[in-house]
């Protein structure tokens, strides 16, 4: 009769650890064996050796690594962008409220239709908003950061034309 594996991460009493899993454990020791937090090209590669990485591979993630670096920077802008843009708008909102209910209180309640018609598109325009950006769908969130990131680099190649074409200052 068969043995019975209860575990199935044991196959002949040795642990089988997801890719994930062995990643994220190897990431931790190597962080906990080099004291200042950091490893030189050389330590690296030791490393890789060891690991039976080879240099190629190494290579080829740490280019990788270098897209993928300026990308999550990108990323952060763009969220703390959107973030304070609709903290903005809810400012703005907030702000013109206050004052519309508070001209509505003395002028004696007689443009209430107008606080209707001025906040519930507003209203339903932030909470979108709101949805957008604190719930954001993956999707829609990545065209949104493309789009964005493709007005960034337009940016930055017509302001370098524009310096180009001035000359130095």
């Amino acid at each position: 009769m068969g043995e019975l594996i209860m575990d199935p991460y044991i196959k002949d009493g040795d642990f089988l650890y997801p890719a994930e899993d062995a990643q994220q454990i190897l990431s931790l020791a190597i962080a906990r064996q080099t004291e200042a937090g950091e490893l030189s090209r050389t330590q690296l590669l030791e490393i890789a050796e060891e690991l039976g990485i080879s240099a190629e591979t190494l290579a080829a993630a740490e280019q990788e690594w270098d897209i993928k670096k300026y990308e999550i920077a990108d990323q952060r802008i763009f969220d703390r962008q959107r973030k304070q843009r609709f903290h903005h708008g809810l400012a703005q909102f907030s702000i013109f409220g206050g004052f519309l209910l508070v001209f509505n209180a003395l002028t004696g309640g007689s443009v209430t239709w107008l606080l209707y018609l001025i906040f519930g598109p507003w209203g339903l325009k932030l909470t979108w908003d709101a949805w957008r950006i604190y719930r954001p769908n993956e999707y829609s969130y990545t065209q949104e950061f493309q789009r964005w990131r493709r007005q960034q680099r337009m940016r930055r190649a017509l302001n370098g034309l524009v310096r180009r074409f001035l000359g130095p200052s």
